[in-house]
């Protein structure tokens, strides 16, 4: 199948899939994912989970994250401080402990209750987040305490990704890997909130002076993608790095123009990342 006859597929059955949702009251969510279901390699395969599928899906969660990040400046973070490194971080500790124990009383050794814990007492920051945006729930009180937690999990993933592959290793090895990580964490995480605050307005500065609405655009993919890219490379994930991009960007005064220039990016990626989820589903395995 071309990629021609493959996008077409994609884009028709996302369409179908909406229309019926909506016509059932149903969150556009769940046509995305029953759609992918459907067309993937374990029901009719009508198309192929392919790499280069995912990887363009990947930016749909970049964009939703950094539109969340629109929402939330520094300083809102740091009120949410409670709720991110508090409630959120007792959310995943007492969840982890939890599922480690049953795991341990039903036989297997704590290696694998840990990684067992760690993927239960995760969420889909993408699914969540995109529901909270759709009931314009983003800005309740509940919506931010949400966002809190969400925010608490991404974070705790990065010394998950270490800890799971590593838990074969001696102790010694594995303390000094996640040590790294994180430091490294740290450091990224720092020199972009409190550095980037001041050369992001310059920056945008510049660029506005250029009364060029592609310019415009093509910057903030540029910033975007760019703190996604560093992220990443610094041991986090790409979300993380895009969220951090639209607080930063919050803080100056182009956020309501960024905010609409990137929403129609958003959108149909983020169909697309629903979509390449449900073929990754397989119902035999779920059942």
């Amino acid at each position: 199948m071309s990629s021609l006859d493959l996008t077409l597929l994609y884009l028709l059955a996302a369409v179908l899939g909406v229309v019926v949702c909506r016509f059932l009251k149903l969150p556009p969510i769940l046509g995305y994912l029953a759609v992918g279901v459907l067309m993937g390699p374990n029901a009719l395969a009508l198309a192929q989970n392919s790499e280069g599928v995912q990887h363009l899906a990947e930016f749909g969660v970049v964009f939703l994250m950094f539109s969340i990040g629109l929402e939330f400046s520094v300083a809102r973070l740091f009120t949410m401080r409670k709720i991110v490194f508090g409630f959120g971080m007792a959310q995943v500790l007492v969840t982890m402990s939890v599922v480690t124990g049953l795991a341990m009383l039903a036989g297997l050794s704590w290696q694998p209750g840990l990684a067992l814990g760690g993927a239960v007492a995760m969420s889909s920051t993408a699914v969540l987040s995109k529901l909270l945006v759709e009931r314009r729930e983003l800005q309740a009180p509940h919506g931010r305490e949400v966002m809190g937690v969400l925010l608490a999990q991404d974070l705790i993933v990065v010394p998950l990704l270490i800890v799971i592959p590593a838990l074969g290793q001696p102790a010694a090895d594995m303390a000094v890997e996640v040590g790294v990580a994180l430091i490294k964490a740290t450091v990224v995480l720092g020199v972009v909130l409190f550095l980037g605050q001041k050369w992001m307005r310059r920056w945008f500065h510049i660029v506005a002076r250029g009364k060029s609405s592609e310019l415009f655009v093509l910057n903030v993919l540029l910033v975007t993608l760019g703190l996604a890219y560093v992220t990443e490379e610094a041991g986090l994930s790409l979300a993380l790095g895009a969220f951090v991009a639209g607080m930063l960007i919050s803080e100056t005064e182009y956020r309501h123009q960024v905010e609409e220039d990137i929403k129609p990016f958003r959108d149909v990626l983020m169909g697309l990342f629903f979509v390449t989820i449900g073929m990754m589903l397989n119902p035999t395995v779920i059942w």
